[in-house]
């Protein structure tokens, strides 16, 4: 069968692998779609740290399983649509011990610390499987990068009642804003593309900023009788959204950082102590996040098809990556097809 391999930064290639076989509680999925993360993205220009080469990228998986090992229950036949969790937890860490395995100290996601899913065939545990009888397998390849963004909402807990801002409009934040807008929020997005803030509003945002063309910090003071967000939610990764989450957040509010950012981030900390800001990092998403998102895609809440910016056959999928470094701000989500 065959895989595509980042072989260094800036290459791939199609490689022939051998066919994997299942164990005991393992399934085999043939992949049919496949997302592109900005993972992915990062790994293929050399900027992730996490990743070693040649790695066969991908996380964001949807197939139909096409063999089963030993003591697989039978909601798992062959022939069953699922998508997969892409993440491991060792169960030993403080993490995993405090009931919080996406935070797994050990964690090897698909793609990154491990070979992932742009391959023709892939192994995976029957524990890390989901399915829905409503989604097409293309859209079920969605639910795992906007899982990343509700799981955020809800770390944040997001509540009726509330304003909660939410910094960028790619898929993480747009699964932030599905996540506060189900719990009941009020939510603005913020972005500098009017493009992905009309998308923001369609998946949940009842306002938007554009945070070049508007004064942001007057906006939010308009939005809130002068008190401030409840919550902001960042998933952007730059060092001027950082502080601007804890520079806007009302007294006593709550701030997540989701996005990495690339370089240090200075701070006052005059306004940490002052307002008593709960500040929180969030990381992956669980099962239960995985689970509301695919609800959230049944009920017809959320703009699939202006969110799928490109679909790509495999054998482009290389080239797919590359145009994606040249020009990033034209994608918002890359699906690989696999034809069958």
């Amino acid at each position: 069968m065959k895989s595509l391999f980042i072989t260094a930064p800036g290459s791939t290639e199609i490689r022939e692998v051998a066919r994997p076989e299942p164990g005991p509680g393992q399934v085999r999925v043939r992949v049919n779609f496949l997302g592109f993360c900005g993972s992915d993205l990062n790994t293929f220009r050399g900027f992730n740290p996490l990743v070693s080469y040649p790695r066969v990228p991908g996380h964001e998986l949807a197939g139909v399983i096409d063999a089963v090992g030993p003591d697989v229950g039978a909601e798992f036949a062959p022939g069953t649509q699922v998508l997969v969790v892409p993440y491991t937890n060792c169960g030993a860490c403080s993490s995993c011990r405090k009931g919080r395995p996406n935070a797994c100290r050990n964690n090897q996601t698909l793609g990154v610390q491990r070979d992932g899913a742009l391959t023709e065939e892939i192994v995976v545990p029957a524990t890390k499987l989901l399915t829905s009888r409503r989604l097409s397998l293309r859209d079920m390849v969605l639910v795992e990068p906007l899982s990343v963004g509700w799981h955020a909402a809800s770390r944040g807990r997001a509540a009726a009642g509330e304003t909660v801002v939410v910094f960028g409009c790619g898929m993480v934040g747009l699964g932030a804003i599905a996540g506060a807008s189900a719990a009941g929020a009020r939510v603005v997005a913020v972005d500098v593309d009017d493009g992905k803030l009309s998308i923001g509003r369609r998946a949940g945002a009842a306002e938007t900023i554009n945070s070049i063309t508007e004064n942001l910090h007057e906006r939010l003071q308009a939005l809130t009788e002068n008190h401030g967000p409840d919550l902001l939610i960042e998933g952007v990764g730059l060092p001027e959204t950082f502080r601007a989450c804890v520079d806007e957040a009302c007294f006593a509010g709550r701030v997540v950082y989701v996005g990495y950012a690339k370089e240090p981030v200075e701070y006052a900390t005059k306004n940490f102590v002052m307002k008593e800001i709960d500040i929180m990092g969030s990381r992956n998403a669980t099962a239960d996040d995985f689970r509301g998102v695919i609800a959230y895609l049944e009920a017809g809440r959320f703009p699939v098809d202006a969110v799928i910016t490109h679909v790509v056959p495999f054998a482009d999928a290389g080239a797919a990556l590359a145009m994606w470094a040249k020009n990033p701000g034209a994608v918002t989500k890359i699906v690989v097809e696999f034809g069958r």
